[in-house]
């Protein structure tokens, strides 16, 4: 697949990639991705304590929203209490390996982003 320009299509409302875009720059799928790429393989409420601030509502909504997207798998198994494993997808790793990039910038500049911060009206 080759880069294109996107010349502001993803800035209309009609984009597909619009709403993939927003899926996976949710704050809860970025948090999701980043500690599935660390883990690996985690079940639902290992997910639920590693992420603070989450909801078993709103965990659930992004886990299967994720999903549909094909950014991570979910394997139930045939068991009493039933076991759910959640792992990425290869498009999922590639996806967090971008946000990673993301967050490593964050880190680099995170003295000059707080001090703007200080000096903003």
């Amino acid at each position: 697949m080759s880069a294109t320009p996107l010349k502001g299509y993803v800035l209309s409302s009609q984009c597909p990639s619009r709403q993939i875009l927003e899926h996976l720059t949710s704050k809860w799928s970025v948090l999701i991705l980043r500690c599935l790429s660390q883990h690996h393989v985690l079940r639902f409420s290992q997910l639920k304590h590693h992420i603070d601030g989450v909801s078993e509502k709103m965990l659930s909504q992004t886990l299967r929203m994720l999903e549909q997207d094909d950014f991570i798998t979910r394997k139930v198994y045939a068991e009493i209490p039933p076991k759910v494993e959640y792992r990425l997808t290869e498009l999922g790793q590639q996806a967090a390996e971008k946000i990673d990039h993301l967050v490593f910038w964050i880190e680099e500049n995170l003295e000059d982003i707080l001090a703007s911060r200080q000096q903003a009206p």
